[in-house]
């Protein structure tokens, strides 16, 4: 599998030595997008593109945010332009476990085939997960069902692999957190199969957490796209070219 590992950051250049030093215990090669970061990301980032260990980084940059899909968008890309026909992406607040990565490539080649792998997050009811967490994955799965996308446990997990460049040809067009629950509606309407496979998650103290997430704005953002995506799947409603 010609597989690299993407990196969305925006504002995380306190995480991002010990993410991605945990990142590279895969042996992927890495893209990191530094999604218009306001804080010491871009310094970080320049540093670190200095270490041996980091010779094949590969660093991506949006002059403003333009949100999570459009930073993964950049690094599919990116990717596919060098040769890369798989993406494991993984979330820069350290949440993730790099190694857990092992478990999404691996039940992707047992499937064969090209399926987009979502990584179930197991620990979601420890002490330092916030319930908007809880709720939102809840209310994400059942969202992502009604509108035609397949029946998930984890529709919010960040930590995936997705296929390229069958992904990139789903039109998807939010471009925010959206994007992610986007993705799965229009992979199994368009006949891309979805899976998943066990992760583990590490929620830090609120405090030491880093988090984008509001949840006002983003429950309408949330939605908004699922809104889209019901009339459309059933009333027919397209999207204007």
């Amino acid at each position: 599998m010609q597989a690299a590992l993407v990196i969305p950051a925006y504002n995380h250049g306190s995480r991002l030595p010990a993410v991605l030093a945990d990142a590279g215990t895969l042996g992927l090669p890495i893209f990191v997008v530094d999604d218009g970061s306001s804080d010491n990301t871009a310094a970080v980032l320049n540093r670190l593109a200095t270490l041996p260990e980091y010779a094949d980084m590969r660093i991506l940059r949006h002059r403003k945010n333009l949100g999570k899909g459009a930073a993964l968008r950049s690094a599919f890309s990116a990717a596919l332009e060098q040769g890369y026909t798989w993406a494991l992406s993984m979330d820069a607040d350290g949440q993730h476990r790099a190694e857990d990565g092992c478990n999404l490539l691996a039940r992707a080649r047992s499937a064969g085939g090209r399926p987009l792998v979502v990584g179930v997050r197991s620990g979601m009811d420890g002490i330092h997960v916030p319930w908007t967490s809880r709720a939102g994955r809840g209310f994400s799965n059942f969202w992502v069902w009604v509108c035609g996308g397949p029946k998930l446990a984890d529709s919010q997990s960040g930590f995936r692999l997705y296929p390229l460049p069958e992904t990139l040809h789903l039109s998807v067009q939010a471009s925010r957190y959206q994007y992610e629950v986007e993705v799965l509606v229009l992979a199994r309407q368009q006949g891309l199969q979805v899976l998943e496979a066990p992760v583990e998650v590490v929620y830090q103290p609120k405090g030491e957490r880093i988090s984008h997430f509001r949840p006002g704005r983003d429950f309408l953002r949330n939605s908004a796209t699922f809104s889209r995506l019901f009339f459309r799947r059933w009333f027919g409603l397209k999207r204007r070219p």
